[in-house]
């Protein structure tokens, strides 16, 4: 898929990942939508940056776990840009809780997680579909995680989230088949927010990565877009770890 003058939705897209993208697909000639929950200034700034180098984007605050704020945002990129080509599913959020303290991953926080991470993925591709269908093209990624694979990650339901985005990825894969292309990017450690206060642990890390280094936001963003990009490509979880779980 050719990005230019694609209408492009990155959800979360305000900050890290999501703020890197979003950069990523304007300098790729996109049509920027920076969905934002709580980070107002993050995601003004970010839709600042891509407007002041010429390219177009808006922003709009909706919470994705709320599937009728979800239809509506949709609906309003829809009637402004006229329909909607990529879609890139990476709000997510985490509660940081010792894997092994299974008592403090209450219901409350399995609610919380599945509701973002993964019922608010579903929420925004189902929302999208019928524009892309309609142009027989489209694409989307979701943001998994390389704790979806080894099981071990921020917490236990976190990253059984993440098995279940990777899961949602090969069935939406085989239900939007032809038309619709869906992958899914999941990276190990990545130098964002989200290590606020564990700065030390995560220089600690990069010694021991295959590549002795921390994957930037940036380096995700590529990845992103030439997955997009990637006409031949469906159904997979693409690790971008620096080595991590070899």
């Amino acid at each position: 898929m050719d990005l230019k003058n694609k209408v492009a939705l990155i959800t979360g897209g305000g900050t890290g990942i999501g703020r890197a993208t979003s950069l990523a697909l304007a300098k790729r000639g996109a049509i920027v939508v920076v969905n934002y929950s709580r980070s107002t200034l993050d995601a003004e700034e970010t839709v600042q940056i891509i407007n002041k180098e010429g390219g177009e984007a808006i922003a709009m605050r909706v919470d994705v776990s709320q599937d009728i704020e979800v239809r509506t945002m949709v609906e309003r990129i829809a009637l402004q840009f006229g329909t909607i080509d990529v879609l890139v599913n990476n709000a997510s959020i985490t509660h940081h809780i010792p894997i092994c303290n299974l008592e403090a991953a209450t219901d409350e926080v399995w609610d919380e997680l599945y509701n973002v991470n993964v019922k608010g993925m579903y929420h925004c591709a189902r929302a999208v579909v019928p524009f892309m269908k309609k142009n027989k093209e489209g694409a989307i990624v979701n943001l998994g995680s390389i704790a979806g694979l080894t099981g071990v990650g921020s917490s236990l339901p976190y990253a059984v989230s993440k098995a279940a985005i990777h899961g949602l990825t090969k069935s939406l894969a085989h239900a939007l088949a032809p038309e619709i292309r869906v992958n899914c990017v999941a990276p190990g450690a990545v130098s964002t927010r989200w290590w606020l206060g564990r700065e030390e642990q995560m220089k600690q890390l990069a010694p021991n990565l295959l590549l002795q280094r921390i994957p930037t936001p940036k380096d995700v963003a590529t990845l992103i877009c030439n997955t997009l990009e990637q006409e031949s490509m469906t159904g997979q979880i693409i690790t971008i770890d620096s080595g991590q779980i070899l």
